[in-house]
């Protein structure tokens, strides 16, 4: 006679069901592929990577790189690797690695000719990173810093050019978070936190978009608040400096229909506040500055190079591959 089995026995059942099904998911569980360990001439592997990289085939271009580092560490081409590494992490929006592969090299050679690369590439990931002004500008802030220094060390180089460029974009984007604050200040009904708001960009962001929309703001909250005097003079200030801005055209309006009209009236022909198109949170990278350019080495040419003792030969030298980005980060 069949006899069900009693509560201790289900739960001894249970637990070794639980272990099996539990190792046959840790079997399961695919791991990362790495690259296994061979050793191999610093040119094969230096042109493996770059090859990933023409290919963009990042993280294989990473392993690759990692190798050559790992295999000849005292080779000029392992230099070469650590700042190749930062470019395939950037290119595969692994702007974490990349910022730390940057930060290495920049630690182990300040004097190193491309070591403005790795300052720039520093800078372009927090810009990177920079998302709507309705959130967090924590990133916005560190690219500002970081481009600036590239600006700063490197004012005659074609990276201070288009860090120049960025940084007007991080002060438009910084601007546009304090009026926001600033807008829902007003929604609030608290307008003295507004205006503090709006005088922040007014002092420290004029040359940004939101200038303009900051002293309309202030014309109007002044306004509110009774103090003619101020609104006067921030419409003054709006209409000298943006007379064809369509936010001077509201604010004469505004000051004509309390009866206090401006002294100049807006020109459709005048100047405006600037424009900055950019959308952050949708990076192009075709923008970027690509890593200077040198011949990949060959196996003979890298051997030599190379304080190790030298390698065994390939079984077969591979052909050089050919592309873009094949060889990149002469030293």
């Amino acid at each position: 006679m069949l006899r069900l089995p009693s509560g201790r026995a289900l739960v001894v059942v249970a637990l070794v069901a639980a272990v099996g099904l539990g190792g046959c998911s840790l079997l399961n569980h695919k791991k990362k592929p790495t690259l296994a360990y061979e050793e191999r001439p610093v040119g094969l592997l230096y042109n493996a990577g770059a090859m990933r990289l023409d290919q963009h085939k990042w993280n294989e271009a990473v392993e690759y790189f990692r190798e050559v580092e790992r295999q000849h560490p005292y080779s000029e081409w392992a230099r070469r690797a650590i700042l190749m590494s930062a470019y395939a992490h950037y290119m595969a929006n692994n702007y974490t690695d990349a910022i730390s592969d940057a930060n290495q090299f920049i630690q182990l050679y300040p004097g190193n000719v491309s070591t403005p690369y790795a300052y720039y590439l520093k800078a372009i990931c927090y810009f990177e990173q920079i998302v709507d002004v309705g959130r967090d500008q924590a990133a916005a802030s560190e690219a500002g810093e970081a481009l600036r220094e590239v600006a700063k060390r490197y004012p005659y180089s074609e990276y201070a050019v288009d860090a120049r460029l960025k940084i007007d974009m991080v002060q438009d984007q910084l601007a546009g978070k304090e009026m926001a604050i600033g807008r829902y200040y007003l929604r609030a009904g608290d307008p003295i936190a507004a205006i503090g708001r709006f005088k922040t960009v007014v002092q420290n962001y004029q040359t940004t978009s939101h200038a303009p929309e900051a002293l309309y703001r202030l014309v109007e909250v002044y306004l509110t608040l009774g103090l003619v005097d101020e609104a006067q003079r921030n419409a003054a200030v709006l209409g000298y400096n943006y007379p064809g801005d369509p936010w001077y055209r509201d604010a004469y309006d505004l000051m004509m229909s309390k009866g206090y009209p401006p002294a100049v009236k807006p020109n459709p022909h005048g100047r405006r506040g600037p424009h900055f198109p950019f959308l952050f949170g949708h990076p192009d990278k075709n923008t970027t500055l690509a890593p200077p350019t040198v011949a990949a080495p060959t196996v003979q040419a890298a051997a030599a190079a190379s304080p190790e003792p030298p390698t065994p030969a390939a079984p077969a030298k591979p052909e050089k591959p050919s592309g873009f980005l094949h060889g990149v980060l002469g030293l």
